[in-house]
């Protein structure tokens, strides 16, 4: 059984061009399902105070990656 590829990790920081509002956000969970074909997801806490949750598998159309969110350490290098 292959697993996800996944973007995020705990403790990673992130931000998203087209939502400057929300802040710097920081993985403060991730899950991963047992089952083969299963959801990743991570919940992030952004500097507005809300806690966003996002699919985290690189192999799905709708990971945070491809929605938009990127590793905040390689914006600021």
């Amino acid at each position: 059984m292959k697993g996800p590829r996944l973007y995020l990790r705990l403790g990673d920081r992130v931000w998203h061009p087209k939502h400057s509002a929300w802040g710097i956000g920081e993985v403060i969970e991730e899950r991963h399902s047992v089952l083969e074909g299963g959801t990743c997801i991570v919940r992030i806490l952004f500097q507005d105070g809300v806690e966003r949750s996002f699919i985290n598998n690189m192999d799905s159309e709708s990971c945070c990656y491809y929605m938009g969110l990127r590793l905040y350490d390689e914006f600021i290098l």
